[in-house]
């Protein structure tokens, strides 16, 4: 196992800083467990994906908005742009619109890849989160309140686009 790895076993309430306690589980509540921060019982990023499937994921609620997929790929994306910065501070610009032209239908075995690599990345940042130094930077309590932010935003999306679809994700 990785320091990343067993960092993503670290509870936020081991950690010193109140500030990296408070977003680490702001973090945990947005992408796996609920806290009672702000989000209902049920309704984590990885709660709602696990209602969906394939087929589910390869629709649009509209003619201009990406399927569920695409939706994932994309906060998968950030993740690893954020990442990327962290361990070495490349900042170069990223294709943020690539996600959107290319992830569209999706197969089984390709939702079964994205959910779990977006849920891979949430495990070595959250890792990077909580090993070393890393709340040293100031920089970093605002990666982790963005990384909280643009997330939660999709898993809104997301939730909106399944309710329109007469999908069944849980807690309304």
């Amino acid at each position: 196992m990785n320091d990343n790895e067993q960092g993503a076993s670290v509870a936020a309430e081991d950690l010193e800083s109140p500030v990296a306690r408070d977003l680490i589980q702001l973090l945990d509540e947005t992408f796996e467990t609920h806290h009672g921060i702000y989000l209902d019982a049920g309704t984590s990023f990885f709660q709602t994906l696990q209602a969906i499937d394939a087929a589910t994921a390869s629709r649009a609620v509209g003619p201009t908005s990406g399927t569920i997929a695409a939706k994932v790929a994309h906060v998968t994306f950030y993740l690893e742009v954020v990442e990327r910065y962290l361990t070495t501070g490349n900042d170069e610009r990223a294709d943020w619109d690539e996600i959107w032209r290319t992830v569209d239908v999706v197969s089984p075995a390709r939702w079964t890849t994205l959910v779990g690599d977006l849920r891979s990345t949430f495990g070595r940042l959250r890792g990077m989160l909580v090993e070393g130094d890393a709340w040293a930077d100031q920089a970093t309590v605002g990666d982790a309140m963005a990384i909280a932010v643009h997330t939660a935003y999709h898993l809104g999306e997301i939730r909106e686009a399944l309710a329109a679809m007469g999908v069944d994700a849980g807690p309304a």
